[in-house]
């Protein structure tokens, strides 16, 4: 039988207090986009005539369709090829004991030290160089090279942490390293895969500065640079920005619902692994 101490109270009593505090700030959002602009009071009194108008305005009047589009675009193809690359080049870096493996793994880990800031002005120069400025496939490139020593930090450590014994019986059998990889390693790198996929999914989506640079005075935006559009220098329409955020979390939240499972279980095995 268990009892009901003191020590539970108290364990209860802290975790309303830590859900009380995440769900504030959304509690705040979800109100202030249902609420209309003729309601002036607290963000924090709740909206006694809710209204779906902030979102439809927000939607013609920040072309968010389009920079939905963009957004989607840009994350899937950026975070693709950023897990494709990232894990064929942890493989040999992780089981490859030479010089130059490691000196390549530090070279990676060097791109963890730099800022990207560093390279603003030279990469800018080699899009436009490139003709991609203003187009999305300036930012794929740029996130597909910026988060892959991550990444690679990422992988590396679980692969070291990985047995080898299936893939000495694989290569054993005939398999090649390649084959060997995509049949035995890749399944068991499922765990930190689905890591790697939230947490360059997060990035790659709310990153605002690089769309602000690269896709500056074209049509083409993202969802972050389209929702700052709302912010004037004289009139801030915060009911229609609360509504714009709300329409740019959702697909994120539709993922996570969608891949919950696999999401829980990629961050349980990482922590076992």
């Amino acid at each position: 039988m268990i009892r009901y101490r003191r020590r539970t109270l108290v364990l209860e009593l802290a975790m309303i207090a830590a859900a009380l505090v995440v769900g504030f700030p959304a509690y705040v959002l979800v109100n202030m986009a249902l609420r209309p602009a003729s309601d002036t009071s607290s963000p924090i009194s709740p909206t006694t005539s809710p209204t779906l108008d902030n979102f439809s305005q927000a939607w013609q009047q920040g072309a968010l369709g389009g920079a939905l589009a963009n957004s989607v675009l840009v994350t899937a193809c950026s975070v693709v090829i950023v897990l494709a690359v990232s894990s064929l080049a942890a493989y040999p870096l992780a089981r490859v004991a030479a010089r130059w493996s490691r000196s390549t793994y530090l070279l990676f880990l060097l791109g963890l030290v730099l800022p990207f800031q560093l390279a603003a002005l030279p990469l800018y120069q080699t899009m436009r160089d490139m003709g991609l400025l203003g187009t999305p496939w300036a930012l794929i490139l740029f996130y597909s090279g910026l988060q892959v020593p991550f990444t690679v930090f990422l992988y590396v450590g679980f692969l070291r942490a990985l047995p080898r014994d299936f893939e000495d019986a694989a290569l054993i059998d005939g398999c090649t390293p390649l084959q060997g990889f995509r049949h035995v390693v890749l399944p068991m790198l499922k765990p930190i895969t689905v890591t790697a996929l939230v947490l360059n999914t997060v990035a790659v989506w709310n990153d605002f500065f690089t769309p602000l640079l690269y896709l500056s005075g074209s049509a083409q935006q993202t969802l972050p640079v389209a929702i700052a559009g709302f912010v004037g220098q004289y009139v801030t329409d915060w009911n229609l920005i609360f509504a714009a955020l709300v329409i740019s979390i959702l697909p994120v939240l539709l993922v996570y619902f969608l891949l919950q499972r696999s999401i829980i279980n990629g961050f349980a095995g990482g922590l076992r692994g």
